[in-house]
C-alpha cells in the first residue's frame, strides 16, 4: 500500500463544516491529515464532521470563530498548537455572497463579503504567516472563484473579494518563497453545494450552456485539487491559480 500523501501532517481549514470546506477536511483526513477546522454557527454539522474524520482514523477539531475578527484569527493558531503541536498547511476556504445589483447593494451587503472574504484571508494568513516563517516551512491554498477571473454580472462585491484573493496569493507567494512557503489559490466554477442549490431551475439550465463540460462540479472535484496542492506532489508550483470549472473559463 503506498504511503499516504499526507501523513501525520496539520492542516487548518476556514469554513469547513459545509460543501466545499467539509470536502476538503475529508480528503486531508484520507491521505493522513489531522486538522482544525473553523465553523460559523452550526455545531451539529461541526460535529458530525468530526466524527466522520475520526471514522477515518484521523483527528478533526472544530473552532467556532469569526474570520472577519483578526484577534480572534489568533485562536487558531494558539488552538492548533495546543492541539497538534504544529501546523503545516492553511487552506482559507471561508466565505460569503451577497448578490446584487449594484444600485441595490447596500454598504453592509459590500462590507459582509469584502471582510468576510478577503479581509478574512489577511486574518488567518497573517496569524499563521509568523509561525510558517519560524519553522520555514508552510503551505497555503486560497480559494478564489472563477467569479474572481470572469464574474457574473450582480456580484460586484464577491468578484472584487474573490479577485483580490488572487492578487493577494501571487504577491504572497514571491514574498515567502525564500522560507520555503508554497501559496497557491483554486477558482472553482459552478460547483454543485448550498449556495448553487438557490438557483432556480431555469437559471440552472442557462449556466449549464456556459460550461463546455455541461455538469457543475462536485465539492469533491475541488477537494482533490487542494490535496494536491497540499502534497509534495506539487512542490514545484507556487504563485497560481487553478480553475476547477469544467472550462467555463476558456
Amino acid at each position: 500500500m503506498p504511503e499516504k500523501l499526507l501523513l501525520n501532517k496539520v492542516a487548518i481549514i476556514t469554513g469547513g463544516t459545509r460543501g466545499i470546506g467539509r470536502a476538503i477536511v475529508l480528503a486531508l483526513a484520507k491521505e493522513g491529515a489531522d486538522s482544525l477546522f473553523t465553523y460559523a454557527k452550526n455545531r451539529d454539522m461541526a460535529d458530525s464532521l468530526v466524527a466522520e474524520v475520526s471514522r477515518i482514523g484521523r483527528k478533526a477539531i472544530p473552532l467556532q470563530m469569526d474570520v472577519c475578527n483578526f484577534e480572534s484569527s489568533k485562536l487558531l493558531i494558539e488552538k492548533v498548537k495546543e492541539e497538534f503541536g504544529s501546523i503545516d498547511i492553511l487552506v482559507n476556504n471561508a466565505g460569503i455572497t451577497r448578490d446584487k445589483s449594484l444600485m441595490m447593494m447596500s454598504k453592509e451587503d459590500w462590507s459582509e463579503v469584502i471582510d468576510t472574504d478577503l479581509t478574512g484571508v489577511f486574518n488567518v494568513t497573517r496569524t499563521c504567516i509568523i509561525t510558517f516563517l519560524k519553522q520555514k516551512y508552510g503551505n497555503i491554498i486560497n480559494i478564489s472563484s472563477v467569479s474572481g477571473i470572469h464574474p457574473l454580472q450582480g456580484q460586484t462585491n464577491y468578484a472584487a473579494a474573490k479577485a483580490g484573493i488572487i492578487g493577494f496569493t501571487k504577491s504572497l507567494a514571491k514574498e515567502v518563497a525564500p522560507y520555503n512557503i508554497r501559496v497557491n489559490a483554486v477558482a472553482p466554477g459552478f460547483i454543485e453545494t448550498d449556495m448553487t442549490g438557490q438557483f432556480g431551475k431555469e437559471y440552472r439550465e442557462k449556466l449549464l450552456h456556459t460550461i463546455p463540460v455541461g455538469k457543475f462540479g462536485t465539492p469533491e472535484d475541488v477537494a482533490d485539487v487542494v490535496l494536491f496542492l497540499a502534497s509534495d506532489k506539487s512542490r514545484y508550483i507556487t504563485g497560481h491559480v487553478i480553475q476547477v470549472d469544467g472550462g467555463l473559463g476558456i
